[in-house]
């Protein structure tokens, strides 16, 4: 699958200004576009079927509702040391979205918390699994090394999702869902400077 990151961005790992930058993100099918409060109107179209809460709780929120929570989210965490990052899901070729993605991240730990949602009408498609795999590549190529997911035992079709972006099950539960972890990679090195040559001024 192809991934195209617009304007790459690098975590401050020290927890300071300025917040790691969200930018888009192109797959094969979908761009991950930042989300506005001006997505609110379409995505409660798409989200309004409480059928996507079986397992995550609460009910379908109105236009008005939804426009409320994502000025929250638009507005960035509060604490330096955290990133809000969410995106929504057009499908490129109808120019209608599909769904969300986003992503909680830890400077310090150079760690995220990844979640996914995808209206009905856009279920078995494929969706959720390009966009994850997008949404871990972005954040792998920002410097974060953990991505987690907390994934309902019974919700077979998210942990599919999670295991086709790298994720695996372990054995830690979370109210009464599953945590799934990518393997830790390293901390990066800092470049060794060249050692001087004999004769080298």
């Amino acid at each position: 699958m192809e991934i195209t990151i617009v304007r790459k961005i690098r975590l401050q790992v020290d927890g300071g200004e300025p917040p790691l930058t969200i930018t888009s993100i192109a797959t094969d099918r979908f761009d991950l576009l930042p989300l506005t409060v001006g997505h609110a109107a379409e995505m409660a179209v798409v989200l309004a079927d409480p059928a996507l809460h079986a397992f995550i709780g609460g009910a379908p929120l109105d236009e008005d509702a939804l426009r409320a929570r994502y000025a929250r989210l638009a507005a960035g965490s509060p604490d330096p040391a955290v990133s809000w990052l969410n995106w929504v899901i057009r499908v490129r070729g109808e120019g209608r979205l599909a769904g969300t993605v986003q992503a909680t991240v830890e400077h310090r730990r150079a760690a995220a918390e990844v979640a996914w949602v995808v209206g009905t009408p856009w279920q078995g498609r494929g969706v959720a699994t390009e966009a994850a795999r997008g949404l871990v590549a972005w954040l792998r190529a920002a410097g974060v090394r953990t991505v987690v997911a907390h994934i309902h035992p019974g919700h077979a079709a998210s942990a599919a999702v999670a295991a086709s972006a790298g994720l695996s099950p372990t054995d830690v539960w979370q109210d009464g869902e599953i945590r799934w972890t990518t393997p830790p990679e390293p901390p990066e090195r800092p470049e060794r400077p060249t050692e001087a040559q004999p004769g080298d001024s």
